[in-house]
């Protein structure tokens, strides 16, 4: 797997101790990207297809240590919002869906040197759609003290399962990426939903997706024409 996701790749927001003082996760929606960071990619972003008509939304870009875009968010729905330590909208009654695009790269050497990287895989939008899922269910009611224990933890549960595709805890679910069928690998929680599957297209990204009260039955992705109609 593309261990960059977890390491070595950075978030284009505010600090996570920044976050942190406003009871925000690490990666939440705090952590909020300028149309900038989307532009600067060298492969195209995703979304829900045209059948989708509600908002639109980004969220954050992740960057290898030299600036290079490596893989970014799309929102679409009702944005999960945390401030101050409390789940403005009642996790039960959040409707939202967030696609993931994760450019395919071979394995190769990091940035300064110093090691080599993986190759990016299914298995990378795998994780970073489960750990989005997690930033998004952070347990607000939870004593402050134990909530990174519980993020620590669950984290890295979502690694080992992004690691372990075919086994049982995963079903195969099949929808349109542009028209074409694509097998997608899909699991549920009692947090939300999370998919990855790789387009069998000229583009050569790896897509992941997760959500809560929209359900991933029915829904299509397609590459996106224009990233500013996401920001707001």
């Amino acid at each position: 797997m593309e261990t960059t996701s977890r390491a070595v790749t950075q978030g284009s927001g505010p600090s996570d101790a920044s976050a942190e003082e406003q009871g925000v996760p690490p990666g939440g929606t705090s952590a909020r990207r300028s149309l900038d960071g989307y532009l600067q990619a060298s492969f195209p972003w995703y979304g829900l297809d045209e059948a989708y008509t509600g908002p639109r939304w980004l969220l954050q870009v992740g960057t290898a240590a030299d600036g290079t875009v490596e893989h970014g968010s799309t929102g679409h729905g009702a944005e999960p919002t945390l401030r101050m330590g409390r789940v403005e909208h009642e996790t039960a009654t959040q409707r939202f869906a967030v696609v993931v695009t994760v450019a395919s790269r071979p394995v190769r050497r990091s940035a300064d040197g110093t090691g080599t990287l993986e190759a990016t895989s299914v298995s990378s939008a795998a994780w970073l759609a489960g750990a989005g899922l997690l930033a998004c269910t952070w347990p607000a009611q939870m004593d402050r003290a134990l909530r990174q224990d519980w993020l620590d933890q669950q984290t890295a549960l979502a690694w080992e399962l992004a690691d372990h595709l075919e086994e049982p805890a995963w079903t195969t679910l099949s929808l349109p990426v542009d028209g074409v069928p694509t097998d997608f690998r899909y699991r549920e929680s009692e947090y939300g939903w999370v998919l990855a599957g790789s387009p069998d297209d000229e583009h050569g990204v790896h897509l992941g997706a997760y959500g809560r009260g929209m359900s991933a039955y029915g829904m299509g992705f397609s590459v996106i024409t224009d990233i500013s109609t996401y920001e707001h």
